[in-house]
């Protein structure tokens, strides 16, 4: 099986637990693609910001399900600190 390539965001790469999840859906991928790369990186520094593991996960759920929904920014979020 050939490797999804995925764009990765400004500051960030894609960590694998977000890789996987958005490989799994085609659709997903294609909105991945179609964010700019500020978006894709305040998505992956949300994602890497929780501190517990389940808050990771439940990130990563939203994450895929807000972009099937059209959301191309992370809700509440000032934006990556790292920029």
């Amino acid at each position: 099986m050939a490797q999804t390539e995925l764009a990765n965001g400004v500051v960030h790469e894609i960590p694998a637990d977000l890789r996987k999840a958005l490989v799994a859906d085609e659709s997903a991928i294609e909105r991945w693609q179609d964010l700019t790369p500020l978006a894709r990186n305040e998505w992956i520094c949300w994602i890497l910001s929780p501190k517990r593991p389940e808050t990771r996960s439940n990130h990563i759920e939203r994450t895929i399900t807000e972009l099937l929904q059209g959301v191309r920014r992370p809700c509440c979020r000032i934006g990556c600190n790292h920029r």
